[in-house]
């Protein structure tokens, strides 16, 4: 066994933070998450750095936000702009290191030395075996969309236990003397909304909480908001109808998971392998889930889409029953796990060291008092005075809804939380504010209201910090000029 601790990231993709025990939702939904976020560190206040699935894990493994990375899209995986990544780094520590689930990054198989791809259509080749082509045969043929009854194939044939069953094997292959680093990345809850029995049956619709908005919410959320349902309802006739049971199958399917990670867990422990090794538990971004009468993501950034679950144990890191206050991001996992292992940190990373805060020790309380989130891939809003060919902008003839496309993602949009007060601005001079405390579904707009005047201007002033900060550095100064840094990327204590 290695002297060097191991790492392990298990992603979940379109999970929201806020639908567990743990954040007081009614429904037991991941116990043994629950459970084992309480053994190490867990952050209530933890953030996407774009709620979309490849700029967020470009993000996370180059630890630049999308602005840099160039990354800002599901479809500029070629553009991803860094210096060294966490994969350079590690296997330039001497780590094994493997992809076991949804890659969707600019990360390609070649560069690991174990790679098993899936998808939400499931996995690809021959390797597979006849009924785990059949599943994955009716995961395309779902379109998307949520299935009204339980997916006819047994838990082995899903996602979940394939990427858990190639971990295995990718850790009992292992040098004995390897440390390793393992992305174990669930293509679930994202959509197709199915699951099999017995998860299906585990959360029926008719027994589930209500849903804090719904879909007369839409009038004053704005035009793409408006802009998501309708081409639900122009792709699925039964948008509305299919609501409730899309809600009841993604329940299901984070139970389905709890289980594979406590699967996976297990076998860590028998192989005594935890003690030496960090487990990083985290979604990209999340789901509707039905608020706002809506599923998946798109537009803006409201909580629902840029709170992630996250949560950290590994040696040195100390139980605590509840969350940590500090503001995080996506992006300072990379930076953490370069501190960890005495490894220099990149040129051109902007996420911080989360190190100090894991292991009990002091740490800049400022640098971590708000978190921040872009939207965007820049140019104009369009809206619905725009003569917009779908088809032109890329939407294939059988993908009837994709709510990440032109409409839901032009213009640019920031976000900046601070306590319970979050500022959104885009580049037309348009402000949203609002009172999370009060207002946890931001129905209440009080950008330039007389009250919140003295709150609105420093959250501006906040915006305009981060987006400083966040100016991309490279490429570095040539020649003449020295970059300072901290060696953890903190601000604060360099404050004259």
């Amino acid at each position: 066994m290695s002297d060097r601790p191991n790492f392990i990231i298990i992603m979940t993709d379109q999970q929201r933070a806020d639908l567990s025990l743990r954040e007081n939702f009614p429904l037991d939904t991941m116990p043994f998450l629950d459970d084992l976020a309480r053994q190490g560190l867990w952050f209530e206040h933890a953030y996407t750095t774009m709620p979309a699935c490849l700029p967020a894990r470009v993000s996370m493994l180059t630890g630049r936000y999308p602005s840099a990375t160039r990354s800002r899209t599901n479809h500029n995986k070629e553009d991803a702009t860094y210096s060294s990544d966490l994969i350079d780094v590690l296997r330039e520590q001497g780590y094994q290191t493997a992809l076991c689930g949804k890659n969707h990054s600019h990360l390609t198989p070649d560069r690991l030395d174990y790679c098993l791809e899936l998808g939400h259509a499931g996995g690809q080749g021959d390797a597979r075996s006849e009924e785990e082509k059949a599943f994955d045969a009716y995961l395309h043929s779902l379109n998307h969309r949520a299935d009204m009854a339980p997916a006819p194939f047994p838990l082995e044939t899903q996602c979940p236990w394939r990427a858990v069953t190639a971990s295995i094997n990718f850790i009992e292959r292992l040098p004995q003397a390897a440390p390793f680093f393992l992305w174990l990345s669930f293509p679930e809850p994202h959509n197709p909304y199915q699951v099999p029995e017995p998860y299906f049956s585990m959360f029926p619709p008719e027994t589930l909480p209500p849903n804090e908005t719904d879909d007369s919410a839409l009038a004053s959320k704005g035009f793409k908001f408006q802009w998501t349902r309708h081409i639900g309802e122009v792709a699925f006739e039964d948008y509305a109808e299919q609501l409730p049971r899309a809600r009841a199958n993604y329940l299901g399917m984070l139970r389905l998971i709890d289980d594979q990670v406590r699967r996976f867990v297990n076998f860590l422990d028998d192989k005594g392998l935890r003690e030496n090794t960090h487990l990083i538990f985290l979604s990209d971004h999340g789901d509707f889930v039905g608020e706002y009468g809506l599923v998946r993501k798109g537009p803006e950034l409201p909580e629902v889409l840029t709170r992630i679950p996250f949560s950290w144990t590994g040696p040195g890191i100390r139980a605590q029953q509840d969350p940590h206050d500090a503001f995080i991001s996506i992006a300072d996992i990379m930076p953490t796990i370069c501190d960890l292992i005495q490894a220099p940190m990149p040129d051109g990373v902007q996420g911080r060291s989360l190190a100090p805060i894991l292991l009990g020790e002091d740490y800049p309380r400022a640098d971590f008092e708000s978190a921040y989130a872009e939207h965007g891939f820049g140019g104009l809003h369009y809206t619905a005075d725009d003569d917009f060919d779908p088809i032109a902008d890329g939407l294939t003839p059988n993908l009837a809804f994709d709510e990440l496309n032109g409409w839901s993602q032009s213009g640019t949009m920031r976000m900046v939380r601070r306590g319970d007060w979050k500022l959104v601005f885009d580049m037309q001079g348009s402000g949203q504010l609002y009172d999370l405390a009060e207002d946890p579904f931001e129905m209440n707009n009080l950008y330039d209201s007389s009250s919140p005047s003295e709150i609105q201007s420093e959250l501006l002033a906040e915006m305009l910090m981060w987006t400083l900060r966040l100016q991309d550095p490279l490429p570095l100064p040539r020649r003449r000029y020295k970059f300072k840094t901290d060696p953890r990327n903190y601000w604060s204590i360099h404050r004259e």
